[in-house]
């Protein structure tokens, strides 16, 4: 008789044991942080330290344009439930953070380019001889007057990246180790693509690259290379300036233009053909961080076609 109530308690221990250690595994695995980031390229970025323990998502899609994007409703729904949302520090953000703020105030917001010396959009002249460099005098350009594209240069995503670490760490302090040992395996391999980057572009220091937006600036500065845009805040040039781009390229010997999958290729086109050049469609958005890098390399390193005329 009295072995069905041990057995009865046994049972209820049991069982009481599970729950707790259930309770206990459920807590270890909570639900991933929910983070937002303006660019696809940031996506990997906060996937790289987060692994797991981050569910992310891009508020600018694959064809779209940061500088002309507007959330979606969507976006604006999920935003609402989000821990984190990852800044570039670029103005075209600065149109969404309002709303973004509006919608959940909670939400940690992490600027990603603070501290981080911002450079200005270059001028035809400035590529035309001039140092265009990291000069902080005010340009009036219809995006704003800084480049907001700081993720083309590895040395700075470096940077972004110990910030990313943090903000997830102090969202998560349960899982720093693990956010710390992803970001030094991460910037591990930054330093190793910056170091591929360097070889395959050994002996190009100094020279010229044309893209028709100028969104590969931070690139170029950390390898010594300059870039001569097409496009004017945010215009297409017009036959007189076209044809100063034209005389341009040809005089510094540019043979090589870079054209984003989200613009035209045809005034590029018609540029290529005038100096016997080629147009290389090359995406500063794609998620695909590190081999988007090395093609942009190989395609300055690339031998140069011969033009037909001086």
């Amino acid at each position: 008789m009295s072995q069905v109530p041990a057995a009865l308690s046994l049972f209820c221990g049991l069982a009481l044991a599970g729950a707790f250690f259930g309770a206990q595994v459920s807590a270890s695995a909570a639900e991933p942080l929910r983070v937002f980031v303006s660019v696809l390229p940031q996506k990997t970025f906060v996937e790289k330290v987060g692994g797991d323990r981050v569910r992310v998502e891009a508020m600018v899609q694959p064809g779209d344009s940061p500088h002309t994007y507007d959330p979606t409703p969507r976006q604006v729904a999920a935003l609402s439930q989000a821990d984190l949302y990852v800044a570039v520090g670029g103005t075209f953000e600065e149109a969404w953070m309002g709303r973004i703020r509006g919608v959940n105030s909670r939400m940690q917001v992490l600027d990603t380019g603070e501290g981080i010396a911002l450079r200005r959009w270059e001028t035809h002249e400035d590529a035309d001889g001039h140092d265009a460099g990291h000069r902080q005098d005010h340009h009036d350009h219809a995006y704003g007057a800084s480049d907001p594209h700081l993720w083309t240069s590895p040395p700075l995503v470096k940077q972004m990246v110990l910030r990313i670490r943090d903000a997830l760490s102090g969202l998560d302090p349960a899982n720093a180790a693990l956010y710390a040992a992803n970001a030094a395996a991460f910037s591990d391999e930054l330093d190793a693509l910056d170091r591929d980057i360097r070889a395959r572009l050994a002996g190009a220091a100094g020279s010229r690259f044309m893209v028709y937006h100028p969104a590969w600036g931070y690139f170029a500065d950390a390898y010594g290379l300059i870039q001569i845009p097409i496009e004017r805040e945010g215009k297409e040039p017009g036959p007189r300036a076209l044809a100063a781009l034209i005389e341009q390229a040809r005089r510094d010997g540019v043979r090589v233009i870079f054209v984003q999958p989200q613009f035209s290729q045809k005034t590029a086109a018609q540029v290529a053909a005038a100096i016997g050049g080629r147009v290389e469609v090359m995406d500063n958005l794609s998620p695909d961080y590190e081999a988007n890098l090395r093609r942009v390399a190989d395609a300055l390193a690339r031998p140069q076609p011969v033009p037909d005329r001086p």
